[in-house]
């Protein structure tokens, strides 16, 4: 079994923000992040133009059930022809399919059917793309530096995030929904040539010949996570974090901001609250580089993340409830990203594609189709209670972390 990994870091031991190569790949890695938060906003608007609100929200989350089914399969693609490889080939296909949405979009107007079909498409795509571009980082970087590149891979996110909204509103604006794909596809394709630039490692002694078929290497890696007395129960508890989390900060904080009657401006003070929050959390780890005692700290930070989950439901004003999304955004932030670096530092070099899906399924691929229940839950329940029953999901992940005495112990390299 292949435990080592090539290395590429030059010279070996830099710190990764210090490191040309690492810092390419953090610019493809924001370019493209950027653009899918252009084309996400860009699908939502021709959607909502194009049918009612129910059709728009079944068009905006038809890309969750591709991820689901086929995450796990894009896990062994990672591993057997390499992360680069896959993030490059799958990347082209993301601009490609974007870019073609746009062509549509200028010479006709297609109907909900099509919009969908590019969502279920991109969906797919996405499910070769996501366990790739997670398993990169721990192939152009030493172990050393794991959680110092998942907290540059927040700060991307962040910017991402803030930057995402105010330029697909200006696509739209420009050139309508037309000019908005036509912009994502340029925002994700600009980073290719950052993307071929990146040299990763590979594991040592990689035998490409004589491996088992598909299914076969997946039930490797799935072995690979349930003999691992900390992979397993880190799988796991990742699993019940996201499980939690993603609806009530999804769809839940808006209805809440509806029930609140705080509008769209007081949702953005939350939302932007959040941000700040994660935005810290990430800049703590890029400037610390390695955190002691990794696991506990993942444990505190998220128990403390689901008690303010369960508290932003109860505080009854727009600057309180930025309050406690900061609180959220510093422990949610802090514990996924060690999360992150812990399961890439755990992995063997051989399996860090197929962990990487394990990893991810409940964040982008389950936890999105729960959310015609969440918001069944609050029509029934209220917010209250179902943002405490999310948060109690959520907060189980800190309990199996401090519970399990392997990974309780688990630390960084």
């Amino acid at each position: 079994m292949t435990t080592t990994l090539t290395p590429v870091s030059d010279p070996p031991g830099r710190p990764a923000h210090r490191d040309p190569n690492v810092l390419r790949w953090l610019g493809g890695y924001a370019s493209s992040a950027i653009g899918d938060n252009v084309y996400y906003i860009a699908l939502s608007w021709a959607a909502v133009q194009s049918g009612t609100p129910a059709q728009a929200g079944l068009v905006t989350a038809a890309s969750a059930l591709p991820r689901a089914l086929l995450m796990l399969g894009g896990g062994v693609v990672a591993d057997r022809y390499g992360p680069r490889r896959v993030v490059l080939s799958s990347t082209a296909a993301r601009s490609a399919l974007v870019l073609t949405a746009a062509v549509l979009l200028l010479v006709t107007s297609p109907g909900l059917w099509v919009l969908g079909a590019v969502a279920v498409l991109f969906g797919v795509v996405d499910a070769v793309f996501l366990p790739a571009a997670g398993a990169l980082p721990a192939r152009i970087t030493d172990r050393s530096q794991l959680a110092r590149v998942q907290g540059m891979r927040g700060l991307a996110t962040r910017l991402a995030n803030v930057l995402g909204g105010p330029l697909g509103g200006i696509g739209v604006a420009l050139g309508g929904t037309a000019g908005a794909f036509g912009l994502a596809a340029l925002l994700v394709g600009m980073s290719l040539p950052l993307l071929l630039t990146v040299r990763a490692g590979r594991p040592a002694d990689d035998d490409r010949a004589g491996r088992p078929a598909v299914l076969g290497e997946l039930r490797d890696g799935l072995r690979h996570i349930r003999q691992d007395p900390v992979l397993r129960p880190l799988v796991l508890a990742i699993a019940l974090s996201d499980l939690g989390f993603v609806g009530p900060m999804n769809l839940g904080l808006t209805l809440l901001a509806q029930q609140r009657h705080w509008g769209s401006s007081g949702m953005g003070w939350v939302l932007a609250g959040f941000g700040t929050g994660a935005g810290a959390a990430s800049l703590l780890l890029t400037w610390r580089g390695r955190v002691p005692r990794a696991a506990v700290v993942t444990a505190v930070a998220n128990l403390l993340s689901a008690v303010a989950v369960a508290a932003l439901a109860q505080v009854p004003s727009v600057p309180a409830a930025a309050g406690v999304a900061v609180l959220i955004g510093v422990s949610a932030g802090l514990a996924g990203a060690l999360c992150g670096a812990l399961v890439q530092a755990r992995a063997g070099a051989a399996y860090i594609g197929r962990v990487t899906s394990v990893s991810t399924l409940v964040g982008f691929g389950v936890a999105p189709l729960t959310f015609p229940l969440v918001g069944a839950a609050v029509a029934l329940w209220g917010t209250g209670p179902v943002f405490a029953g999310c948060a109690a999901v959520s907060g189980l992940a800190g309990l199996v972390v401090l519970g399990v005495r392997d990974l309780r112990r688990a630390e960084l390299p």
